[in-house]
């Protein structure tokens, strides 16, 4: 038997042992099985005794054969809008890159600070944090925005995924990644998962966060995040082309052999920033960012600013369509059937008689890492804000404090894997960072994250009377 047999065999051995282990006091059969197929499932996802979409495929399979979920409810992933506007933001990427709009800007940005890859990555990063106030969707900033443009750099430094890879492309994008995961933790409005957390705190604790509170509470941190993680990142990943003082030169050239902007760039930079203002103004339109990214590929396609076979051809956004679909689905199952607020229950229970500080503590530890099971966000809030939250306020941890720790923690997290949130798959899909080194570097940031937000963030949300 090959490797791949071996590990599949694990896989299945894995699922096999939790499935017929007996089942706690308090979870349903079905929930418990759920957990072997959906921790089988994570395993071929590490192993890859096949790829990920075979082994989402068969995992989906599974549920339903086995009785675990009804072809219904193992199917409810793909309506799922966050999927769509992954799909949808692959295929906003293909336009930059086609018109060559991305390839454009990416000169601009290269003619004003093109002498250091570290500068890039501190000018997507600031990017970023400019459009986090005003779009609630780390997926449609960071999938719609950030990454197409990023990508679209490391297409100009002829830095592609496999041998030129080290070029700057993996440093880059792992970079810009990550300052869409900062950016979404300093503002309310940065993501809807935030949103959800301030509405639990109001109805447990009858306790209001407002926008400036937040803000407040976060920027500092966030600061320091957004500065210290790409310098250490540039040092993981030191990108081959570190100085590049020919760059500049290099994109006044490129710039002006480009000419004028084509018909097609034009309309792409118009579609872009109305999908841009409609993402914006989702709170006042109603508008879902699913729908108006697709609403954007529409426009694409009536213009044939992309074509039909362009959408066929983008076969990333496929593949994450399959394996998050179903991913996401079983998470939300997961939770559903009660296995993860029993857990949450578990280790509340653990705490009795511990000081508020060392229980806020371990719970923003195990809230961070319990989130390999998580593929969204706003689920991981969802299940297990208002048991973390209570047990933390029960053992005398400070309501705001609490609220607003976990609220970050649940961006933060999104660190761990590449399906962690709804843009994870979008940059891990570009093919320049390993699943082996997202979720290496990934574990290694998540832990600076809960030394800078406990160790820095605590005491200055104390200096400004957040607790």
């Amino acid at each position: 038997m090959n490797h791949k047999g071996v590990r599949g065999l694990i896989c299945v051995f894995i699922g096999l042992i939790i499935w017929f282990s007996p089942i706690p006091e308090g979870i349903k059969a079905a929930a418990w099985h759920l957990l072997a197929v959906f921790t089988a499932t994570i395993v071929a996802f590490i192993l890859q005794p096949v790829a990920i979409g075979t082994a989402s495929i068969i995992g989906l399979t599974t549920v339903v054969i086995a009785g675990v979920l009804t072809p219904g409810q193992a199917l409810e992933g793909f309506s799922n809008t966050v999927i769509w506007l992954i799909v949808a933001a692959f295929m906003f990427a293909k336009g930059f890159i086609k018109t060559g709009l991305g390839r454009r800007i990416a000169y601009i940005l290269m003619n004003k600070f093109g002498d250091s890859t570290l500068k890039l990555a501190y000018t997507m990063a600031a990017t970023d944090f400019i459009a986090a106030p005003f779009t609630p969707s780390n997926t449609a900033r960071g999938g719609g925005i950030i990454y197409p443009i990023t990508r679209s750099l490391c297409t100009a430094f002829e830095s592609e995924p496999g041998a030129t890879a080290g070029k700057v492309g993996k440093f880059l994008l792992f970079s810009a990644y990550n300052s869409v995961v900062i950016s979404a933790s300093v503002f309310l409005t940065g993501a809807s998962n935030n949103v959800v957390v301030m509405k639990l705190t109001q109805e447990l604790f009858g306790q209001t966060i407002t926008w400036s509170q937040w803000f407040m509470a976060c920027i500092v941190p966030g600061i320091v995040c957004t500065i210290l993680i790409p310098y250490i990142l540039y040092k993981i990943y030191p990108p081959e082309l570190k100085k590049t003082p020919e760059a500049k030169e290099m994109a006044r050239k490129e710039l002006i052999s480009m000419g004028a902007m084509s018909r097609s760039e034009k309309l792409l930079l118009l579609i872009f920033s109305g999908a841009l203002i409609l993402w914006a103004t989702s709170s006042i339109t109603g508008l879902d960012s699913a729908f108006v990214a697709l609403l954007g590929l529409s426009f694409m396609l009536i213009t044939n600013v992309l074509n039909w076979d362009d959408v066929l051809g983008e076969k990333g956004a496929w593949d994450v369509l399959i394996w998050m679909g179903v991913l996401v689905n079983m998470a939300a199952y997961l939770a559903k059937l009660g296995l993860i607020t029993w857990f949450a229950k578990l280790v509340g229970a653990q705490l009795v008689g511990i000081s508020w500080f060392t229980v806020l503590i371990v719970l923003s530890i195990v809230y961070t890492f319990i989130h390999y099971g998580f593929a969204s966000n706003t689920a991981h809030v969802m299940a297990l804000f208002s048991a973390f939250a209570t047990v933390a306020v029960a053992a005398g941890a400070p309501v705001l404090l609490t609220a607003i720790l976990l609220g970050v923690f649940a961006n933060t997290c999104s660190t761990l894997t590449h399906y962690a949130c709804g843009v994870s798959p979008i940059f891990f899909g570009s093919g320049y960072i390993s699943q082996s080194e997202w979720w290496r570097i990934g574990f290694l940031l998540s832990v600076l994250h809960l030394v800078i937000w406990l160790g820095i963030g605590v005491p200055w949300m104390k200096i400004i009377g957040i607790w």
